[in-house]
This record gives structure tokens, C-alpha cells and sequence, in this order.
């Protein structure tokens, strides 16, 4: 009978090998890192040992995991996120909210454009505009991907008379950015 610790430890598991694999990472280069038997890193990722919370937040310090991704390793292991999550628009967040406007209005008169960590738009400053002239409304309408935006046929791309380099450039920034 499988119970539902038993499902949280095989998840957890899933997470914790599915980070360590796009790390590039062997068992006993992680085991070296974050000071454990490469034995207890192999039980933990097949589910035959339960990894404690501080395991969990050792591990994923060692695999560079983003914050929000800890707190679902976490929760996969059945345990309480550890990292607050704020919207720009909290009143917590106003400080930074303030510093983003601020660094868009200093671009002026060139454009500049404020993306999320799934490349959508944020924010952007009025003569990003431009960017957008002549683009299918498809593309516009909210939440606008940046990254479509430029890749798509009828974005950006079509003004872009050096778009295989542009392209380059693109791909190789969100290659570094998932990883």
C-alpha cells in the first residue's frame, strides 16, 4: 500500500534528480558538494530514504535551484515553503517598483522593457512602443512574451535586418537562463 508520505519522498525524488541532471551534475558530484554519501543522494532520488528539511535546503544551495522552485522541492517533500513570494505591486515591493520606474524613464529615448522570469512583459517605458509598431495584435495582447515576441514571424523579427545574429543572441541568453 503506498502511502502519502511515500508519494512525497518519490516526487521529492523526481525534483531532486531532475535538477541535478540539468546541473550536469553526477550522484557523487553532488554527494562531494554538499558533503553526503553519494549512497544517501541515490536513496533520496529513488524514494527508499526520506530527505529532512535542511537536506532538502543543502542540496538545492548546491544545485543553484531558484528560490520559488525550493519552495515546490519543499512542498514535494512535505514540508512548508521557506521563501516568501511578493508581487511587484505589494506595498512591500514599493521600493523596487520605484527603482524599476525610475531605471525606465532614465532609458528614455531608447526603449527599455521589464520581463518576468516566463519573459513576459512587465513594464516597459513609452518609447518601447516602437517596438510594437506594425506587430499582429495576436502578439499584444496580455500577458505579451517578449521572447515570442521577438522570434515570431510577425513580431520584432520582421523589422530586424540583422535577425540572425539577433537570434543568436537570444537563444543563447535563455539557454544560460534555464538552466
Amino acid at each position: 500500500m503506498t502511502t502519502l508520505n511515500d508519494r512525497h519522498t518519490s516526487h521529492v525524488g523526481i525534483h531532486l534528480r531532475t535538477w541535478r541532471e540539468r546541473r550536469r551534475l553526477s550522484q557523487l558530484e553532488l554527494a562531494n558538494r554538499a558533503e553526503v554519501s553519494a549512497r544517501h543522494v541515490s536513496f533520496m532520488e529513488t524514494g527508499r530514504s526520506n530527505p529532512t528539511r535542511a537536506m532538502l535546503l543543502r542540496l538545492s544551495e548546491h544545485l543553484d535551484i531558484p528560490l520559488r522552485e525550493r519552495n515546490e522541492l519543499l512542498l514535494a517533500g512535505g514540508f512548508a515553503p521557506e521563501f516568501p513570494e511578493h508581487r511587484l505591486s505589494d506595498v512591500s515591493m514599493a521600493s523596487i517598483a520605484d527603482a524599476i520606474e525610475k531605471i525606465l524613464t532614465a532609458h528614455s529615448p531608447y526603449p527599455a522593457v521589464v520581463v518576468d522570469r516566463h519573459w513576459n512583459m512587465v513594464d516597459a517605458n513609452d518609447a518601447a512602443a516602437i517596438l510594437t509598431d506594425g506587430c499582429a495584435p495576436s502578439l499584444l495582447e496580455p500577458p505579451v512574451n517578449v521572447l515570442r515576441l521577438s522570434l515570431h514571424r510577425a513580431g520584432w523579427r520582421r523589422a530586424s535586418w540583422i535577425w540572425p545574429s539577433d537570434a543568436g543572441i537570444f537563444c543563447i541568453g535563455t539557454h544560460t537562463r534555464s538552466r
